[in-house]
């Protein structure tokens, strides 16, 4: 439900304009360009992901992966290096696809409007609405969940975000607010200011409201209500699951298999593993080695979105050079290319810790 009764819709998009320009973020690397490809690839990496963390492999990505033609004319297994350790693995696995689909329908090019960018995959209607607004100056509305935090606090809407009726009355107020803004709205620098408000002012936690420039008509400030809006989702007990990893080393390569196309780590490589110490033994016992020697390492804990993974590493190492073919979807990755290699967070620390990969 809206409880602010005089939100001032009018004065509110240009308020935010005006304080973007002088206190928001300009310095980005994906900042102070037209090109849809490299608005949409910043808009996806931030999905889920902080500013900080996204830096260093939006660089990366786009120095490998130039242009929409260069990412679709690539293979997924030469994409995913480029994301491994980003984690939420189907946005790559979708923009891979996604660049395919623009070479295909829509000649190499994105469509202009955010109406048909939401039907490419992997894009929803906020992030369509942000690269037509980056682009083109489309006026659109976005609500991310930065965006969801301002809108709940300023303008009093109560109920879980994520609800659908609670979700489309953010909407409905996203669009009437833009309704009622100037004509000659700067919609980069709001949608712009909209991001970096709910970032740097109106926090999760501990709110800057002194500094903020929606204090004077924000209903969540003059109720004191910044600590309940946006209303909490009930809590669920995270599920526990445990695995065991068999690091198994022979000369200078490891054992990795290569995971699924789709799932937890899809098409990324991992270590072997096993949901017990009898079918490890197995495994080990399969490649003419003997389990005993196998030294159980420090285990990790791996917080997903929806469970907890416990993994417990165990380390074998071969006297001699295996000779024997790995399964299907196995191979043996020398130790020298693990650095380069598209290795899970996890999988990665574990090997970092044996091997010092961020050192070589």
């Amino acid at each position: 439900m809206l409880l602010n009764t005089d939100p001032r819709l009018d004065a509110f998009a240009g308020t935010i304009v005006d304080w973007q320009k002088r206190h928001g973020r300009h310095h980005l690397p994906w900042q102070g360009t037209r090109d849809p490809y490299k608005i949409w690839l910043s808009e996806i990496m931030l999905q889920q992901t902080q500013v900080a963390t996204v830096i260093g492999y939006y660089e990366r990505f786009l120095s490998r992966f130039p242009d929409i033609a260069s990412l679709a004319a690539a293979s997924q297994e030469d994409v995913m290096p480029y994301w491994a350790g980003l984690g939420y693995y189907a946005r790559a696995r979708n923009l891979h696809r996604c660049a395919q689909v623009l070479c295909r329908d829509w000649g190499g090019a994105f469509p202009e409007s955010s109406a048909d960018i939401a039907t490419l995959p992997g894009i929803g209607r906020s992030t369509a609405a942000a690269i037509a607004a980056f682009a083109h100056g489309e006026r659109s509305p976005i609500m991310d969940g930065n965006v969801k935090r301002v809108f709940t606090r300023y303008f009093g809407i109560e109920g879980v975000t994520s609800e659908r009726v609670t979700e489309q009355l953010l909407w409905r107020t996203a669009e009437a607010a833009l309704a009622d803004a100037d004509a000659a709205l700067d919609m980069a620098a709001y949608t712009q200011g909209l991001m970096d408000l709910g970032s740097q002012r109106c926090t999760r936690s501990s709110p800057d409201c002194p500094l903020c420039p929606l204090q004077a008509h924000c209903y969540a400030h003059a109720h004191s209500r910044q600590g309940e809006l946006p209303a909490p989702r009930k809590k669920k007990a995270s599920p526990e699951r445990q695995c065991k990893m068999l690091i198994l080393a022979s000369s200078d390569a490891i054992l990795l298999e290569q995971r699924p196309p789709s799932g937890i780590w899809g098409g990324l490589w991992s270590l072997p593993e096993y949901e017990d110490e009898r079918a490890l033994a197995t495994a080990c016992s399969n490649w003419g080695l003997s389990p005993e020697e196998a030294r159980k390492m420090a285990g990790l804990v791996h917080v997903f979105s929806h469970f907890r993974l416990h993994i417990e590493p165990w380390y074998l190492r071969a006297g001699a050079p295996v000779v024997a073919e790995p399964a299907p979807g196995q191979a043996w990755i020398p130790i020298n290319e693990l650095s380069a290699t598209a290795l899970p967070a996890p999988v990665k620390k574990i090997l970092d810790g044996l091997y010092c990969l961020t050192g070589r």
